[in-house]
């Protein structure tokens, strides 16, 4: 590993490494979504207890990762995870709840699918959750910040990735697997020809 990655995953791990040694804290969770600004398809959330000495190479903001490394990535997260889960919120929720209650309660179920409880849970930005007793701590940017919570951004990200290539394969015509049901000029002009399909969320595409 370069000496300029081992620094910057340094400067990522040091919010958990400065609970662990203040807190005497044995679990900590990250937790991140993926699939608020979607047209199309769910909101998936992922949740992470990473052992405190992981060092996984290339953890970061899923946003400023390639696709292709956030496979890899993933699969390292997932090889070293102490526990880990995802919690989905379909479409049709996000239409009768709206998008912020509707990644709430995702996060709800992510948590809860976990098989170990942490003792604190981190979060990027998101307040007044439901975090199932456990106490949790808001960073805005966290996923940017934090490295338990970059991991879960990963998680979530290629979970729902994956979501939409496997709708692309019934809708073929909108190129879900292209911009996967994000608002570009291609998916606009796809909902302009054929109508809004099974998983356009109806309240966006008003």
């Amino acid at each position: 590993m370069k000496e300029k990655e081992i620094e910057r995953l340094n400067i990522l791990k040091q919010y958990e490494k400065n609970m662990y040694g203040n807190e005497n804290l044995k679990y900590i969770a990250g937790i991140d979504e993926a699939g608020r600004g979607p047209l199309a398809g769910p909101v998936v959330v992922g949740v992470v207890i990473l052992p405190k000495e992981s060092f996984i190479e290339g953890v970061n903001d899923s946003k400023k990762v390639s696709e292709k490394n956030r496979e890899i990535i993933y699969e390292k997260i997932l090889d070293e995870a102490i526990a880990w889960g995802v919690g989905i919120a379909e479409q049709e929720e996000i239409d009768e709840i709206n998008i912020l209650n509707a990644t709430k309660k995702a996060l709800t179920r992510a948590i809860s699918s976990l098989k170990i409880k942490p003792e604190k849970i981190l979060v990027d930005a998101l307040t007044n959750i439901d975090t199932c007793g456990i106490p949790y701590i808001p960073i805005i940017k966290g996923d940017e910040k934090v490295y338990s919570i970059a991991a879960a951004s990963i998680i979530a990200k290629v979970t729902r990735d994956r979501i939409m290539y496997e709708w692309d394969k019934v809708y073929p015509e909108y190129g879900f697997a292209m911009h996967k049901g994000y608002g570009t000029a291609k998916h606009m002009q796809a909902i302009r020809e054929n109508g809004l399909c099974l998983i356009h969320r109806k309240t966006f595409c008003k």
